[in-house]
């Protein structure tokens, strides 16, 4: 007989006898981080208990038995014995399988070797558990298992427990540095008429009760900067994005960013903001800014070093001066190994090298400045540059986590730009951005000087816990479907 189909025979007599296996709730008092902190004071006191958790060791001595339950804080020692609980409950007691959720009501004490541990009067099945524990529960190592059933590497794995619970403390540090700063967090539509705000190709549906095409938002930019056109001056949103490409080590179909727009602000102010948020986001989960990624340091200390699109292509290149036509810099590109897209225009080519050939050496976070008016379309020209930007991309760990602009706010330049987007999507370009005349009516009313930065959470919740893959720090990340009957 297979453990599961033990487990159910377990399961069925349960119910024969009456015994509820799956409770309705369970009052809990103290959880194992209380109990282990005020123990002296329990034990003194005399004062009852009640502690639920999942089972995971059990050691039986003849009329008595040693059990950990682990709780969302940690392990809890519980002492049954036949004398304290009856022959009865202390017979289930010993029948119950390791992932079985119990709730125990007993007094604290320390055993003669030092263990603070509550001894049973009372235990009560709360879900009987019909699938056994991983084998050595401590440690499930096996990444498919662990992304797919990310509920069990939950159950046995500690540290991934930890790095959600840092995870959960970032994006808090992000609020509320945003809201001490008067940002006013708002949502905007995940489902578009019209998908705009970054270069990326959308997931597309369609809406059968007004049957109309509909895409998953690749940016929240559009809409949260039409609510700067309304007059709402600081916004912000973090939500689910949606980009249907390839996924790799730092890339997810399905991913979260934190976007903020600050009317009356240029990139100058976003870039000093940036440091400062990110640097408390470091700050609520690290004792130090300077942290270890990969093994490899990596020091937060401000001010943050700039290098501009133009620095950074010439050092990838191996070059002094980089050709002023698309045709040379295409051919330099090419013997440096960069594979480019024919559809590549001249900025398109020089940010493919920057992201190739520099951006994977850039551990400290940099501040690549001045990029090509082509690759941002929804950025002002720089002034005294008009063939560049104001724009910043921040870059930790040899990844891309913000990105941020003075925002375009000349509603006729707009319009140019997106129309040199058009072209570039008849070159065969599939990430170029569309016309959304909606958006262009929107800066027609009148949008004050605004600066906007997008964050990509995940990635720095991967720098901040030391996670190999954004895998590591999404829950439920997407995955190939099994093959066949997983039994």
């Amino acid at each position: 007989m297979s453990v599961q189909e033990t487990r159910r025979s377990k399961l069925d007599a349960l119910i024969q006898r009456g015994i509820q296996p799956y409770a309705y709730r369970f009052d809990v008092t103290h959880g194992s981080a209380a109990i282990q902190a005020r123990h002296a004071e329990l034990e003194q006191s005399g004062e009852r208990v009640r502690f639920a958790g999942r089972l995971m060791t059990k050691r039986g001595h003849g009329k008595a038995a040693f059990a950990h339950v682990k709780d969302k804080e940690g392990l809890q020692q519980i002492y049954f014995r036949e004398d304290v609980l009856g022959p009865d409950t202390f017979a289930q007691a010993m029948e119950l399988d390791l992932g079985d959720w119990v709730g125990v009501e007993g007094r604290v004490f320390l055993t003669k070797t030092g263990e603070i541990t509550i001894r049973a009067e009372r235990v009560e099945l709360l879900a009987k558990s019909l699938r056994p524990l991983p084998e050595k529960w401590h440690g499930l190592t096996d990444v498919e298992i662990r992304y797919r059933q990310r509920y069990t590497d939950l159950i046995v794995n500690d540290e991934v427990r930890a790095v959600f619970r840092a995870r959960a403390a970032i994006i808090r540090s992000l609020r509320a540095s945003l809201e001490s700063r008067g940002f006013l967090e708002v949502e905007t539509p995940a489902l578009q008429p019209l998908y705009g705000g970054a270069s990326a190709r959308p997931f597309v549906t369609h809406h059968h009760a007004l049957d109309m095409k509909l895409y998953l938002r690749i940016a929240d930019e559009l809409y949260l900067k039409r609510l700067i056109v309304g007059g709402l001056e600081r916004v912000y949103e973090i939500s689910k994005d949606f980009r249907n490409e390839g996924m790799d080590r730092t890339h997810n179909p399905e991913f979260t960013m934190l976007e903020f727009y600050q009317a009356f602000a240029d990139y100058e102010d976003m870039l000093e903001s940036t440091q400062a948020i990110l640097i408390e986001s470091v700050r609520a989960v690290h004792p130090s800014l300077k942290i270890v990624f990969d093994g490899t340091p990596i020091d937060f200390t401000p001010p943050w070093r700039r290098l501009t699109v133009r620095e950074a292509a010439q050092k990838g290149l191996g070059v002094s001066e980089l050709p002023s036509d698309e045709r040379s810099l295409r051919d330099l590109a090419r013997r440096a190994h960069v594979a480019l897209d024919p559809s590549f225009g001249y900025g398109r080519i020089l940010d493919e090298i920057v992201s190739v050939k520099v951006q994977p050496e850039l551990r400290n976070p940099t501040f690549l400045v001045d990029h090509p008016r082509e690759t941002s379309p929804l950025a002002k020209a720089k002034r005294g540059h008009p063939d560049l930007v104001e724009r910043f991309e921040l870059i930790v760990a040899g990844m891309e986590v913000a990105n941020a602009f003075s925002e375009q706010n000349d509603p006729l330049e707009q319009r140019r730009a997106f129309e040199q987007q058009a072209t570039l999507r008849e070159r065969g370009d599939e990430e170029a951005q569309m016309l959304d005349t909606d958006y262009l009516r929107a800066l027609e009313m009148g949008m004050p000087p605004t600066g906007g930065v997008g964050v990509g959470v995940d990635r720095l919740v991967m720098i901040l816990t030391d996670s190999r893959s954004i895998r590591d720090v999404i829950l439920f990340p997407h995955m190939r479907p099994e093959d066949g009957d997983e039994d």
